[in-house]
């Protein structure tokens, strides 16, 4: 899932503000490539994602000991979607312009990021035996979809706030 959002991200264009920023130190002492920032961004999502799927797991497991096809299939969906939203959020990491801005121009972005859907709905749909899933109905796709976008729509809001607050 990281390789092919790593690979979206790495095919948006340069941006001519980073040039802007002054260089970092290298060597030992030098800047680390994370800043504090990027840090505490990373460590608070990825609690609050740690967080929420074992919360459905704890949901599942309340109903028997092992996890059912259809319980597996809707916690590995779920998982690549909250990746997938994570995506867009890191495009516009330190923007603080909306992760929509310029998208029609970012077509190698659009495509991995059609690419990394198209491939979830395959490997559930038709991984079968191979992936222990089960094809998920139309209901679950779009429940899955809108509820997991909510990581993206907190992103758009911070976002609109820190601009706001400029």
């Amino acid at each position: 899932m990281d390789t092919f959002a790593a690979a979206a991200l790495a095919s948006l264009p340069p941006q001519e503000k980073v040039m802007q920023n002054k260089p970092r130190r290298s060597g030992p002492g030098g800047d680390f490539i994370i800043t504090r920032a990027m840090a505490w961004n990373i460590f608070t999502v990825g609690i609050l994602f740690v967080m929420v799927l074992m919360g459905i797991l704890l949901y599942f497991r309340h109903t028997g000991n092992s996890l059912s096809p259809y319980e597996l299939s809707l916690f590995f969906t779920i998982f690549v979607m909250l990746q997938f939203w994570n995506m867009f959020n890191a495009k516009a990491y330190g923007d603080n312009r909306s992760a929509l801005n310029n998208l029609k121009e970012d077509k190698g972005f659009l495509f991995i990021a059609l690419s990394i859907l198209v491939g979830q709905y395959l490997i559930v749909t038709f991984g079968g035996e191979m992936f222990n899933v089960v094809p998920l109905t139309r209901c679950d796709w779009i429940a899955i979809i809108v509820s997991t976008s909510v990581v993206f729509w907190i992103g758009e809001l911070i976002r609109l706030f820190l601009r706001l607050k400029k």
